[in-house]
């Protein structure tokens, strides 16, 4: 394209308070990057804040970052934290990557078809990704960063909701609290609910809060035409059984807080997940307003 006069080379956007980390995860022998937005005033400050940890973080990591800086209303509605948004892996596309880190068992989607070039689609290492982050991703945000890793937050969706109840089932103290946004619970003939029962056969108390989310759409209603109903899986009914699971285990450190949101799909519906489970994860903080 021919330049004009006066005018400059166009410039990427740069979204301010940002850094992107490189990782790697040994054991998996994959590449990885960490997105970083730190809060306003970090540079001035000697707090340690609470991190906020996102899978899906080509979309999510900005997603989030702008929702907390609308919402925060100058520290009187919402706590500052660190928010540090999980990449998939380099080289790989979101879908390929995604359906390999965030699911727990290899019994996936027979059906299912990779949208890279050459490798056929893969399922079951979440145990290892899960592992990656508690124990290369963790280290490193606490070298760098003012973590308060006691109050480490995970927030996810669809898949990365289903990743985030392996963690809970399997390391529950890993973070001290879940946003969990339309869990695929239907995955393997819905093996979550087995992970879970696993889990309480061996232990009688579960230290998390979870704040548990699905959108009113992510059901099945034949009788209606509208496109935006779940048209194999009731992922509402689901939610709800899980709910139910949790509750009647009487943990005594659990807290579970579920919603339906009305009129939101499975595409739709993470903007208000994470708006809610924001507001629900970091209260405001005595001295925060600006």
């Amino acid at each position: 394209m021919a330049h004009v006069r006066g005018e400059s080379d166009p410039k990427p956007y740069v979204l301010e308070n940002t850094e992107v980390r490189e990782i790697r995860a040994k054991e998996l022998h994959r590449d990885y990057q960490l997105f970083i937005s730190l809060p306003r005033g970090y540079a001035e400050s000697t707090r340690r804040y609470p991190v906020l940890f996102v899978t899906d973080a080509n979309y999510a990591f900005p997603l989030i970052r702008s929702i907390a800086r609308r919402i925060r209303n100058g520290g009187e509605d919402m706590e500052d934290f660190i928010l540090v948004g999980l990449s998939y892996a380099k080289g790989e596309t979101p879908e390929y990557s995604r359906r390999r880190d965030y699911t727990p068992t290899v019994n996936g989607d027979k059906e299912a078809v990779s949208d890279m070039l050459s490798p056929p689609p893969v399922y079951g290492e979440a145990e290892g990704y899960r592992a990656f982050i508690a124990d290369e991703v963790f280290p490193m945000v606490e070298r760098h960063y003012r973590a308060d890793m006691k109050r480490a937050i995970y927030a996810g969706h669809s898949y990365g909701g289903l990743f985030g109840l392996h963690v809970l089932f399997t390391a529950p103290s890993m973070f001290e609290k879940y946003i969990i946004g339309s869990p695929s619970l239907w995955f393997d003939r819905r093996v979550a609910f087995a992970t879970e029962r696993g889990y309480a056969k061996a232990h009688s108390d579960l230290p998390a809060k979870v704040f548990m989310a699905v959108a009113s759409y992510e059901t099945l209603n034949f009788s209606s035409t509208d496109p935006r109903y779940n048209k194999t899986v009731d992922m509402v009914r689901d939610l709800q059984a899980m709910e139910h699971v949790l509750e009647s285990r009487r943990y005594k450190s659990l807290e579970v807080t579920s919603i339906v949101i009305p009129d939101e799909d499975h595409l739709t519906v993470f903007p208000t997940v994470i708006t809610r489970g924001l507001k629900w994860a970091l209260p405001p903080r005595k001295g925060d307003a600006d």
